[in-house]
């Protein structure tokens, strides 16, 4: 079993370099407004994503997407007042000298290069044409702007950029069709979407099983322990003890050193990101989420097939392994090998969360918090480590590392598997709602740790801690989704909200409670031992 323990905490690793944000992983996060870009008069739009539905001879084809203009008039968010014109090839195609031919109200396609942006669209709107699409001369998109001198911009025409193989997949309709039209609308997301609510509850659900299998296993451990001091055992054998062998209690050195570990694998992720990278951690998540399966797979079904889950058979290199772990791991390898190789169909999502709920509450069941000094530094470490990554990188590497890499930009895959995730239902932009499996782990492990403490001190779920601390999980991650929508779709470190509330709610009821130098320092009740009990007995029955 040392062969899984360690699957699992290489598995640990690489989930904690990801305490990434809940957002959306879709085209619309690379917009929005732009600092480095200031707006005056006539150049002060905020830059929206632009939907292009184009018709070819009257029949309904092909949609792009492109970005807007700072400059120019603002674009129908609605698809209903969005009008369906006729689209033409501008003659120049770069568009920096006026057209050769008047347009009438036609939408005006023209090349990215040789002059402004803006006198583009000035030519444009002076030709007669109702609209002009920008082609890149790149397959990203770029936001176009104003120079800082430039002062003819009473454009009255919208303007979108659109990338290079858009373009080209336009200047093919038009040369092969008789007509090619499009229409331009720039639908807006809704304020909240139900898979936000959803992923909420998958979170908080997730740390509410793997709170009571802990509690569950170290109550247990406890009660297997006092059984042996009252059959008076002098020695205790640790593989005698259930769940001990089992259990990887953290301490303040490495609560430390695994934030700073999990920013050396963040930054190798960044830097090395690309295809293959994410096939290398798509097999590496596998692997984690096949044990963790196979884990929690085992300790249900052993409550109705005890014998089989009693019976070992040993196994080379593996060592003794039960029955049960043999009946189940085909499943799991076959579970995990089929969302590998179909993992981008579009409900291969279900399969992701399924393999990384098992696997970080396999986590939570075998990795523990001995008290809530380590808890205190572990999720300071990580308050900062989210911080750091989320937003004070773009000062140092241009671009955000944590979005960068929780997007799997570059990497021409939709996104890295360490992330729970459900499809934006309602949204027009389609994409997913995201939450980084440490958002959930490393907040996971001082809850569990509260239940654990809570049963060994017999504390009722009210005058305990476990209720509140699950609350303040709840709540800050809540208000982690409102600082989203209120940042319109900026990425959003969850323990810059969750840390606070969980941590301070943990830590205030402890002071008032005067718990707090036992929560800190020993991290259990103090209980008298049985043996002692049962001499007192004695000697009060004999002495009457």
């Amino acid at each position: 079993m040392d062969l899984e323990k360690l699957y699992l905490v290489i598995s640990v690793a690489i989930v904690i370099s990801l305490v990434s944000y809940p957002s959306s992983v879709t085209a619309g996060d690379i917009v929005h407004d732009d600092d480095s870009a200031p707006k005056k008069p006539g150049c002060e739009n905020d830059f929206v994503l632009v939907k292009v539905q184009t018709w070819i001879n009257g029949i309904e084809d092909a949609e792009f997407v492109g970005v807007g203009a700072r400059f120019g008039t603002t674009i129908v968010s609605k698809e209903k007042n969005a009008n369906q014109t006729r689209l033409t090839l501008s003659d120049p195609r770069d568009c920096c000298t006026p057209p050769k031919k008047k347009l009438d109200r036609d939408i005006i396609m023209v090349d990215r290069g040789k002059c402004k942006f803006t006198t583009k669209a000035n030519n444009a709107e002076a030709a007669g044409a109702s609209a002009v699409l920008i082609i890149n001369n790149q397959k990203e998109l770029y936001k176009m702007v104003c120079e800082p001198d430039e002062t003819d911009l009473d454009i009255k025409i919208p303007a979108v950029m659109l990338p290079q193989d858009a373009g080209a997949s336009l200047e093919k309709m038009l040369l092969n069709s008789s007509s090619v039209s499009v229409q331009l609308y720039s639908p807006k997301r809704p304020l909240v979407d139900i898979a936000e609510v959803f992923l909420w509850l998958m979170a908080v659900v997730t740390i509410l099983c793997a709170s009571y299998w802990s509690a569950w296993s170290a109550r247990e451990a406890a009660i297997e322990h006092d059984k042996l001091l009252k059959d008076a055992v002098d020695e205790i054998p640790n593989d005698k003890v259930v769940g001990v062998s089992s259990i990887v209690d953290i301490n303040t050195t490495s609560a430390v050193l695994f934030v700073v570990v999990a920013s050396c694998f963040l930054v190798m992720l960044y830097k090395l990101m690309s295809y293959w990278f994410v096939e290398l951690l798509v097999v590496l998540f596998c692997i984690g989420g096949v044990e963790g399966l196979q884990t929690c797979l085992v300790a249900l079904l052993s409550r109705w097939f005890k014998h089989a889950g009693e019976s070992y058979i040993k196994i080379p290199f593996f060592g003794p392994v039960s029955q049960l772990t043999l009946a189940v791991s085909p499943f799991c390898i076959t579970f995990a090998v089929v969302w590998a190789v179909y993992r981008n169909v579009s409900f291969a999502w279900i399969g992701q969360d399924i393999l990384g709920i098992a696997l970080i509450i396999t986590v939570l069941q075998i990795v523990h918090v001995p008290n809530l000094k380590v808890g205190t530094v572990l999720l300071s470490c990580a308050f900062l480590y989210d911080i750091f990554w989320v937003f004070v990188s773009k000062k140092l590497f241009h671009e955000s590392v944590m979005i960068v890499v929780a997007r799997g930009d570059r990497s021409g895959e939709d996104g890295i598997p360490m992330l729970l995730k459900i499809p934006r239902m309602f949204d027009p932009w389609g994409g997913y709602s995201i939450i980084g499996f440490g958002d959930i782990l490393l907040p996971g492990l001082v809850i569990a740790f509260s239940l654990r403490y809570d049963w060994l001190a017999s504390k009722s779920l009210r005058a305990g801690y476990f209720l509140w601390a699950m609350m303040a999980y709840g709540l800050g991650l809540l208000i982690t989704y409102v600082a989203l929508n209120l940042m319109d779709g900026h990425g959003q470190p969850a323990l810059l909200y969750i840390v606070p509330f969980t941590l301070g709610t943990f830590l205030t009821l402890g002071k008032k409670r005067g718990d707090l130098n036992i929560l800190w320092t020993k991290g259990e009740p103090e209980r008298a031992c049985p043996h002692v009990h049962l001499e007192h007995s004695h000697e009060l029955n004999m002495e009457k």
